[in-house]
């Protein structure tokens, strides 16, 4: 377990402020203490500074996760979000949306959101901006991109599509075969 390098630590905070904006400083300087992120076999993982003092004495090949998995980067150096992130991402988010109860199964399975399932969206919400989806009582599903603003989201076709799915609550159920 390593700290970032300053390539990857400016992928993986690009990646981020995409749906928390500058509330990533409220993920490190926390009211509990103060938190970290470390790379572990090209995962990226939060953790308390307690956690990260008591994980620095195993050995490197014995140790398997330590903390919260927020994502990897892929072979070519992008970075891909994980769902395990969404508990502490989603109370910092920027721009939010809101699905119909109609669409929240559809979305689970990793469907895009269609206009007709969208509840409500942030106001403000540009194109390509990252968001975080709820359902109609604020309990947050997942991740996505908009793919049309608030204001083209307005005026659309209700078949077309208004957010890009990324990641989603459903993912342990549809991949528990391949972590066997």
């Amino acid at each position: 377990m390593r700290p970032l390098t300053q390539d990857e630590t400016t992928t993986f905070f690009e990646k981020i402020s995409k749906y928390i904006g500058e509330n990533i400083k409220l993920l490190i300087d926390r009211q509990d203490g103060t938190y970290c992120f470390r790379l572990h076999k090209d995962r990226i993982y939060y953790m308390s500074e307690e956690m990260l003092k008591i994980g620095s004495s195993a050995a490197g090949t014995n140790l398997i996760s330590l903390g919260s998995c927020f994502g990897k980067f892929t072979k070519s150096g992008k970075f891909h979000l994980h769902i395990t992130a969404l508990d502490y991402l989603a109370p910092y988010a920027k721009h939010k949306v809101w699905l119909k109860p109609n669409a929240e199964q559809q979305f689970l399975y990793g469907h895009h959101i269609m206009k007709s399932g969208l509840g409500r969206i942030t106001e403000g919400t540009e194109q390509y901006q990252g968001v975080v989806v709820y359902n109609m009582e604020d309990l947050p599903l997942g991740f996505g991109v908009a793919a049309k603003s608030t204001l083209a989201c307005r005026n659309c076709d209700p078949m077309t599509i208004v957010v890009f799915h990324q990641a989603d609550l459903g993912q342990y159920i549809r991949e528990e075969e391949t972590l066997t």
